[in-house]
């Protein structure tokens, strides 16, 4: 959809990654510091987060071709079944006994050569599964989707509804019914240094189990390309999680989902290394739940926004307000152009990509509270969050 003059949001921008379809690890170009508009729909351009000397990178998307084997590029791998667990609760072995059977590969053929793997996990019992739109975007236009369950079997599978501003996919696979479906957690419920393990098929090596920490909460993180742009509030996590990762699940030791492994942070543009550094982001499993529901129940996903275009990129103390078209939630409310955002309900915003999240996490209808600077005085105005769909 093309960006309209009359309606043109900060809330709005995709999950957090760029193209992974031209090399194995697409990983972002660092964005040149000038100021970018945020719209209520993508431009067809790249937009960018500039954290140092980090880029972020798409995961999932192995290029067919890039892995040796007679299948597509994927390595086949032996599938025996491991020796059975002691009960060994809260293990990281017991984990991965726990969820691996509900892990599954993903792969997506294009119309054209390119293929691109990824992972995902069972949501439900009537053969749902959650992986990131990043993943299977090369299918949307017509491809087909493979799903290969823990055990090796290949099985077709369909999109239900995607979103690309949180980065969420829902596939239908009808022989995946009655499997096992993942036990589903909370992120908010998880503290910085504890043990999470991140399940997927990185590289294209199914099955693969890696083990870390939470290194932050509510990290808000931003990448995409021309056609996919998109801002979480992430899980970052240390577990070592690669290209082909995405999609698959981030848990607890309790053997919860508690996010979904999307995007990682490379040293640098084109010539950065691609793999694990040690910093990876999840979806929050509370956002997912609440896309994948309205995936489900509505065939497509709505985000909130507020109406109104706001500075990203370069330094600042606040979300700069570049204008605020007449007849949206932030006009009613009397945000003006020149505002500077500095707090959503009493929660600090430092730039253009803070507010974008801070918007984001929340669903639209509700009303959220923003203090603004302007012309030197404090400012509180509430605004009632639209929706767009995206």
């Amino acid at each position: 959809m093309d960006p309209s003059p009359e309606r043109r949001d900060d809330a709005h921008v995709r999950a957090p990654y760029p193209s992974p379809y031209t090399s194995a690890y697409a990983p972002a170009v660092l964005r040149p510091p000038e100021p970018v508009r945020v719209e209520a729909t993508p431009r067809r351009r790249p937009v960018w987060l500039v954290v140092g000397a980090l880029a972020i990178a798409l995961l999932g998307g192995i290029v067919g071709g890039t892995l040796g084997g007679d299948d597509g590029g994927l390595l086949e791998l032996d599938t025996r079944t491991a020796a059975p667990l002691p009960d060994d609760n809260g293990s990281i072995a017991a984990v991965a006994a726990e969820l691996l059977p509900s892990t599954v590969q993903i792969v997506a053929d294009g119309a054209g050569p390119g293929q691109a793997t990824g992972s995902g996990f069972v949501l439900d019992t009537d053969g749902h599964v959650i992986t990131n739109s990043h993943v299977v975007a090369p299918a949307a236009g017509g491809g087909r989707i493979a799903v290969i369950d823990a055990a090796g079997e290949r099985y077709p599978a369909r999109i239900v509804g995607r979103s690309d501003t949180y980065d969420i996919a829902v596939l239908r696979v009808p022989a995946l019914r009655d499997a096992r479906p993942a036990a589903i957690g909370a992120s908010r419920q998880m503290n910085v240094g504890e043990t999470v393990v991140a399940i997927g098929s990185p590289l294209g090596l199914g099955s693969t189990v890696t083990s870390g920490i939470i290194s932050a909460l509510d990290r808000p993180v931003t990448a995409g390309d021309a056609d996919a742009t998109s801002y979480i509030n992430a899980v970052q996590t240390d577990a070592a999680i690669n290209p082909g990762n995405s999609g698959g699940p981030l848990v607890n030791l309790q053997g919860q989902v508690v996010g979904v492994n999307s995007a990682i942070a490379t040293t640098g543009g084109f010539g950065g290394e691609r793999g694990s550094i040690g910093v990876g982001f999840a979806i929050p499993i509370e956002q997912v739940q609440i896309t994948a529901d309205q995936i489900l129940r509505t065939g497509e996903a709505r985000y909130p926004v507020i109406g109104a275009n706001v500075t990203v990129g370069g330094a600042a103390r606040g979300a700069a307000i570049e204008d605020v078209p007449a007849g949206g939630p932030a006009a009613r409310a009397g945000l003006q152009a020149g505002d500077l955002v500095t707090f959503v309900d009493g929660v600090r915003v430092t730039d253009g990509v803070s507010l974008i999240v801070a918007i984001r996490s929340r669903q639209p209808g509700q009303s959220v509270t923003l203090t603004v600077e302007r012309e030197g005085q404090q400012l509180e105005l509430e605004v009632e969050l639209d929706s767009q769909v995206g």
